[in-house]
């Protein structure tokens, strides 16, 4: 079929329909991403409440998106973040595939999804905690809007991010559109994801999902580093 013969609207049905399948792969991941080797003790956490967004936190103005280049580490100075990003795709189930636990400090950048600092919404995910220690999420929850995330990459450009909303959707009340897709249109956004809630013992997993939403208002140059 040629493209003068292809009904009207097939391909926005199909970027439609492949957008839903993306988030409902990232809910799937967020309930399974805890379930490692079972070693006897399953790690714990109390339960989260959302920060959401506080009425009079002045926020700054947004800065026009950028051109794409992939993520190479993101910080999150307020819990002492600094971390590795590691492009991942979905498994074989449809669920984005998270960092290997055997590297509980890295974050996932779902590499067929939108760059940190172009337009439209970046997702990264990272595990929060393993069966013996906190990863590389675990105090996202307690992020508050105002506080910035740093993202360098790949062209050497640092983009940073300004948090305005904190969010813990749980599995009843989860809203894939709301939790993961744009806020505003033509903005440079970012989210990052984790577990949240109570961990169920017996499904092993977690009840919730974190997910801080952050915009982007600044663009620096990546400092040189120092010879190891």
């Amino acid at each position: 079929m040629s493209a003068t013969d292809r009904p009207a609207g097939t391909g926005r049905l199909l970027t439609g329909v492949a957008w839903a399948v993306l988030l409902l792969g990232l809910w799937l991941w967020g309930r399974e991403i805890t379930e490692g080797p079972d070693s006897g003790s399953a790690p714990a956490s109390g339960d989260v409440a959302a920060a959401g967004r506080p009425l009079g936190v002045p926020l700054p103005p947004p800065h026009r998106p950028l051109d794409g280049a992939a993520p190479e580490r993101v910080e999150v100075p307020s819990i002492g973040v600094e971390a590795p990003v590691v492009r991942r795709g979905l498994d074989k189930g449809g669920a984005i595939d998270p960092p290997p636990y055997a590297k509980p400090q890295t974050v996932g950048w779902y590499g067929s999804g939108t760059e940190p600092g172009a337009e439209g919404a970046a997702l990264l995910v990272g595990h929060v905690d393993t069966e013996t220690k906190p990863a590389v999420f675990y105090g996202l929850s307690t992020v508050r809007p105002g506080e910035q995330v740093r993202v360098t990459r790949a062209d050497g450009t640092v983009a940073v991010f300004t948090i305005d909303d904190v969010q813990v959707f749980t599995r009843e009340r989860f809203d894939a559109e709301k939790a993961y897709g744009p806020r505003e249109d033509g903005r440079a956004e970012l989210r990052l994801i984790t577990c949240g809630g109570t961990y169920d013992r017996k499904s092993r997993s977690y009840t919730a999902n974190v997910v801080v939403s952050a915009y982007l208002t600044g663009q620096e140059r990546e400092a040189a580093r120092s010879p190891a």
